[in-house]
């Protein structure tokens, strides 16, 4: 990610922690019924992963989250009851975005406070530009053909309601 880039994301996300952005809004993001360039990202050993495979056979929701957002650490409650409900229906992922952290810290991270899915690692920003995440704690619902059905930000998004939505949509 070049130093401009990582400079505007980073403004993105000083944005007050309890603020409630919506994507589909303020139309940022990846718009509804786009369905995502294919994008190939690692995980926390260094190992590619090709999005593509692991999206586009069921729905998925993914979270673009950091370390240090205190949106995400908000939104962890929600995700994991989400999870609990809908994670044999829907693919779960966290993206780890690669600003002021590490794969290391992401695992130190991890160690202390599990997910309950995959947490994929955003080198060099090539997921963030694919889905044109403005910030952490972004949400993209994917429904089982890989298109956009939702897309926020922030502890206050109505998860249930898109992952309802998503598993409808099968």
């Amino acid at each position: 990610m070049s130093l401009g880039k990582a400079l505007a994301f980073a403004l993105l996300l000083l944005a007050a922690p309890g603020a409630r952005l919506s994507a589909q809004e303020d139309e940022t993001g990846i718009a509804l019924g786009r369905t995502p360039p294919p994008v190939t990202i690692e995980d926390l050993d260094g190992k590619s992963v090709d999005l593509g495979r692991l999206v586009g056979r069921r729905p998925a929701l993914i979270e673009f989250w950091a370390v240090w957002c205190p949106r995400c650490r908000a939104l962890e409650p929600k995700l994991a009851a989400a999870h609990a409900r809908y994670g044999t229906r829907v693919q779960f992922l966290a993206v780890a975005v690669a600003v002021n952290e590490t794969p290391a810290s992401v695992r130190r991270h991890l160690a202390q406070h599990p997910m309950p899915y995959p947490v994929l690692w955003d080198t060099n920003g090539a997921a963030v530009r694919a889905f044109q995440a403005p910030t952490t704690s972004f949400i993209v619902m994917l429904d089982a053909a890989g298109k956009v059905v939702y897309t926020g930000v922030g502890e206050e998004q109505d998860l249930e309601a898109a992952l309802a939505r998503a598993v409808a949509l099968r």
